[in-house]
């Protein structure tokens, strides 16, 4: 079997403690006075908890992770070496890195894998030897019978000698086969008896003789009465293999000694042949089972003897070895024994010796199986359990560049955003936000992508020339969604959806990316020279810079205005911003390095049997909808006396009050239509036609409700006013209306590929042509316009406008009284711009420039024509 490269092991900062169970005790202290210390940190720091809470929980987890590391892994490292040794892959190993009981399981699962490795190695040595062994004598018995069959030769002895020869060589090997699978088995007792070994001798070289070989044999035994305790059969196998053995291997003429003697309470026996002999590198290896020396064998043994000889001589105790024959030619077969063999307790209370041979010596490898994985083959792991087929576990190469962009982009963050509103600091975090994720996406050069990237670019624009915090808030979300759309190329609504959801699961499913990521700094063997190297220049730039800046005032200024403040409070606070910003950049890198399987194959969508199934729901609604649609007309044709006498609500009330259920109705509209074109059958003409006609008349009744809701939005603004929040129902409205005509589109044309794209696309658009219209700006002049024609307004709404309303406010007051001038612009004093670069925006330097020279009057009496 190939021996496996070694993987490296994964960092287990506890790998020194010997119990599972203080490991397990540690990483729960650890982490929950790391949550306890970085809370406490953040509380008294002053750090919102909608940024202390997620920083608090992701360092928690990040130090869990971190002090867990390959605690488990070895017991999944063993499941899925299981399921490969199953298979007939003994070849994987598992870490062996703790010292706990995990580490002690891994170490005996890898001595058992090897065990098995080399029981299977022997199997198949073994059962492609017997074949070999098993296939001469038969080939030969059956040419032999071939010829008697054909009439090629005399079916008289001669002939069927060679046939005889042939089948008693194969019964040896089946005798011999069986004998060893006895002794391997554990069930072959010995029965000792007292022996005259003379006797015993002088019988085995009688049997050796009738063999017909051209060998003489000298026996000698010393002293002649010498009497043992031995199993005779054994004994006497021991001695007919040894024999065997020597007469085959010995010249024409040539003499077979057999010496015996007593040595103290042990005998020997010796058995010398005049043949080539054993070379020292092989006196081991004849003793396996069919250890024949190769080519230069023929003496055409079955290869067992020998074995069997040592197995007889364990048996009894016990040892056989080949000596050095000295001067003299051939190999001398050295069998020491005991006088009285010792006796073990069998099954049933019998007297039995060892009968398990010890393992023949393995033989040496190129390569030894190291303890680890095989390649390409990695455990599944904890988190691979967790997300399943979603996010499938993939080898993703370590990014170093990455994890310095996301770190890069926190520090950036840090240094920008603490105590500054949104402006030019945050479009440049922004910025490189998106730069570490378009060289993180292998999709980069994709059109979606880069399409996606331009209007990612455009929505990061906003902070930098709107200030309406809804508005930003808005944009900021919408460029969350397309970059995430952007970089996972998903394509159908439900990928959209989880491509969302797949944001933060990064966090959690590229733990181990990370991991592998900074292991990289110090598996190169430079992780203690760059640490140094970071210390000794830190440690310059503050002594030295100290120095300087001290000595030399410009510096100082230089030195303040490009580094952040860094005291008190403020220090904690960027510490927060850091580890968010910095994490959910990494999150998202990772989420473009390694996306889910969003748009997975699906099945086709198994539509219904019936007809009736899905159109009669399709009717139902389409019918509720018709008679909306005529209550609408009703009210047209009859007036808004019918309405009051039939409800008692003025119109005004009438069109507020169902505004949100159209709106509601319009997207439940959508659901409804997709629901059916999935479900469907269109397997013939008529099925098409139903499908294209229902489902158009629904469309087109949804877009009939949508302008419905658009006109009582507008009336009620003529009533009460102008809002933003009115202002954007309005947009979502007509948004809706534009994805019913897109869905009209694709039912006409059965083709919906396109839509959840489209709906994605079309909602930032409409997003960025809200945010270029200027909705407070919009808002603002609409209500003035309203106050000329009604003398009705609402001055604390217009007050709380943002910067962005400033120049149509005073623009629009320019005609007003200056009470109703002081009251529309009440409080903005503070818009001028206090210098900071970083918290340049466009709305607030449009509005301080409107601002400049206007002089507010406070009014007498309050402010006019309130509503």
């Amino acid at each position: 079997m190939t021996p496996q490269p070694p993987i490296q092991p994964p960092i287990q900062p506890l790998a020194a403690v010997r119990s599972i169970k203080v490991k397990l005790g540690l990483l729960v202290a650890v982490s929950v006075l790391v949550a306890t210390a970085v809370a406490t940190l953040g509380r008294a720091g002053g750090v919102p908890p909608w940024l202390g809470v997620p920083v608090t929980v992701a360092l928690a987890l990040a130090v869990t992770q971190l002090l867990a590391a390959g605690m488990t892994s070895p017991l999944r490292q063993m499941t899925a070496a299981a399921r490969r040794m199953a298979t007939g892959d003994y070849g994987v190993r598992v870490a062996e890195t703790s010292r706990d009981e995990v580490g002690e399981l891994a170490r005996a699962f890898n001595t058992m894998a090897a065990d098995l490795a080399a029981v299977d190695r022997e199997r198949r040595e073994l059962v492609a030897t017997v074949s070999h062994e098993l296939r001469t004598p038969l080939t030969g018995l059956r040419a032999v019978l071939e010829n008697l069959v054909d009439g090629v030769g005399p079916a008289d002895p001669a002939a069927l000698r060679p046939a005889l020869d042939q089948a008693e060589r194969t019964s040896r090997l089946v005798e011999d086969l069986l004998d060893l699978a006895r002794v391997d088995a554990g069930r072959a007792p010995l029965t000792p008896e007292p022996v005259r070994l003379a006797s015993l001798l002088a019988e085995a070289v009688a049997e050796a003789e009738v063999l017909g070989r051209p060998v003489t044999y000298a026996v000698e035994v010393s002293p002649p009465d010498l009497v043992v305790a031995a199993d005779p059969a054994r004994l006497r196998q021991l001695v007919a293999n040894l024999l065997d053995n020597a007469s085959r291997h010995s010249p024409a003429g040539g003499t077979v000694r057999v010496r015996a003697g007593r040595a103290g309470e042990r005998y020997v026996l010796e058995v010398q042949d005049e043949g080539p002999g054993v070379a020292p590198a092989d006196r081991e290896r004849v003793f396996e089972a069919f250890g024949t020396l190769g080519a230069g064998d023929a003496g055409g043994g079955t290869g067992l003897g020998l074995a069997i000889a040592r197995w007889v001589t364990d048996l009894h105790g016990g040892t056989i070895r080949f000596d050095d024959p000295g001067r003299s030619q051939g190999a001398v077969v050295r069998v020491d024994l005991p006088v009285q063999p010792p006796a073990r307790r069998g099954p049933g209370g019998l007297e039995m010796v060892a009968v398990r041979p010890p393992e023949p010596e393995p033989q040496p490898q190129p390569q030894p199986p190291a303890p680890v994985g095989a390649p390409g083959y990695s455990a599944p792991g904890l988190l691979d359990d967790l997300f399943g087929g979603f996010w499938p576990p993939r080898q993703v190469p370590a990014r170093v560049g990455l994890v310095a962009g996301a770190v890069g982009a926190g520090v950036l963050a840090a240094a920008l955003l603490p105590e500054r509103s949104l402006g030019l600091g945050t479009f440049l975090v922004l910025l490189a936000a998106g730069g570490v994720l378009l060289a993180a996406t292998p999709r980069r050069r994709d059109p979606w992508t880069l399409g996606c990237a331009g209007l990612c670019l455009l929505l990061a624009a906003v902070p930098l020339v709107r200030e309406t915090p809804w508005l930003v808030l808005l944009c900021l979300l919408a460029g969350v969604a397309t970059a995430v759309c952007g970089v996972t190329g998903a394509r159908t609504a439900a990928g959209l959806v989880l491509s969302g959801l797949a944001w933060p699961l990064a966090g959690l499913r590229g733990l181990p990316w990370l991991g592998r990521t900074l292991a990289t700094l110090t598996g190169r063997g430079s992780g203690a020279a760059v640490l140094r190297t970071l210390v000794w220049s830190a440690l310059g730039l503050v002594v030295f810079g100290a120095l300087l800046v001290s000595a030399d005032a410009l510096l100082a200024s230089w030195v303040d205005a490009a580094v952040p403040d860094l005291t008190g409070d403020l220090l904690v606070a960027r510490v927060f911003v850091a580890l968010a910003v910095g994490g959910v950049v990494l999150a998202a890198a990772y989420l473009a390095l390694d996306p889910p399987l969003l748009d997975r194959a699906e099945r086709d969508p198994r539509p219904v049997e019936r007809r009736f199934e899905w159109l009669a729901p399709v009717l139902v609604v389409v019918a509720v909808f018709a008679a909306f649609l005529a209550a609408q007309a009703t009210v047209v044709l009859a007036g808004h006396d019918h309405l009051r006498r039939t409800t008692g609500l003025t119109y005004a009330e009438y069109v507020h009050q169902g505004f949100g259920q159209l709106t509601v109705a319009t997207a439940l509209t959508l659901l409804v239509v997709g629901a059916a074109v999935r479900k469907a059958p269109r397997t013939t003409a008529a099925d098409r036609r139903w499908v294209r006609a229902t489902l158009a008349v629904l469309c087109l009744e949804t877009l009939l409700v949508v302008a419905s809701a658009l006109h009582r939005m507008h009336l009620y603004q003529e009533a009460y006013g102008f809002t933003s929040l009115r202002l954007l129902v309005d947009v979502v409205e007509a948004w809706l209306g534009l994805l019913v005509l897109a869905a009209l589109a694709a039912v006409l044309a059965l083709r919906a590929w396109w839509f959840p794209r489209f709906a994605l696309v079309s909602g930032v658009v409409a997003l960025l042509a809200l945010t270029a219209a200027n909705p407070e700006a919009w808002v603002a002049e609409h209500n003035l316009e309203r106050y000329a024609a009604t003398g009705r307004i609402d001055w604390a709404y217009l007050q709380g406008l943002s910067a962005d309303a400033v120049p149509a406010l005073v623009a629009g007051t320019a005609d007003l009284p200056p009470e109703a001038r002081a009251c529309a612009l009440a409080g903005r004093s503070g818009e001028a711009d206090d210098g900071d670069v970083w918290e340049w925006n466009l709305a607030r330097s449009r509005a301080a420039d409107a601002l400049a020279g206007v002089r507010l009057v406070a009014p007498v009496g309050g402010c006019p024509g309130r509503d």
